[in-house]
C-alpha cells in the first residue's frame, strides 16, 4: 500500500461517522499529512476497491467514505439532517444478491442498498407529543454533534 494510502486510511480511522473526500483531506491538512485532495480521491477509490472502504450517498449524491469494519461488508441507515449513521442488519440483502447472482447467470455482481432517515435526536417533535429518543441514540448524537464541533472549530 502507498504511504498516501496510509495516510488516508489513518486519518478514516478518527472519523466517527462517514466523511466527504473535501472534508477528510481538510482534517489531514491540519493535522500536517500533506496529501493533495486529487491523491486523496484516487486513494479512496483504491482503498474502495480493495474492499477497505464503506461508501454511501448524501442527499445531494455526494460520496461519503467510513473505514469498513474488520468483519466486512455492511450497510449503513444514515441521518439526513446530522449525518450520523449505524450499519444495519442486512443479511436479507446479502441472501438475494446471492441468490439473483446464483440464478441470473451474472458474475461479479455488486449492489448498493442507500438507507437514510432521521435520526431520534434530529426527529422534530409535533405539540411535544412524540418519545422522547432513548438515552442511546441521544448520547451517539451529542458524541457525534461535539466531534463535529472540534472539527468546525479547526476549520475543517
Amino acid at each position: 500500500m502507498t504511504p498516501q494510502r496510509v495516510a488516508v486510511l489513518r486519518a478514516l480511522v478518527n472519523c466517527s461517522d462517514f466523511v466527504s473526500a473535501q472534508t477528510l483531506h481538510a482534517r489531514m491538512a491540519t493535522v500536517d499529512r500533506a496529501v493533495g485532495l486529487t491523491t486523496v480521491y484516487r486513494a479512496l477509490r483504491a482503498l474502495q476497491a480493495a474492499g477497505r472502504l464503506d461508501v454511501v450517498r448524501d442527499e445531494t449524491g455526494e460520496r461519503l467514505y467510513r473505514r469498513r469494519a474488520a468483519d466486512g461488508h455492511r450497510h449503513y441507515l444514515l441521518c439526513r439532517s446530522c449525518g450520523h449513521s449505524r450499519p444495519v442488519d442486512s443479511d436479507v440483502v446479502e441472501r438475494w444478491v446471492e441468490q439473483t447472482r446464483e440464478t441470473s447467470g451474472f458474475v461479479a455482481v455488486e449492489h448498493t442498498v442507500e438507507l437514510t432517515g432521521i435520526c431520534a435526536s434530529c426527529r422534530p417533535t409535533t405539540h411535544g407529543n412524540e418519545p422522547r429518543p432513548n438515552a442511546e441514540a441521544e448520547q451517539a448524537h451529542q458524541a457525534h454533534q461535539a466531534d463535529q464541533a472540534g472539527h468546525a472549530e479547526q476549520g475543517v
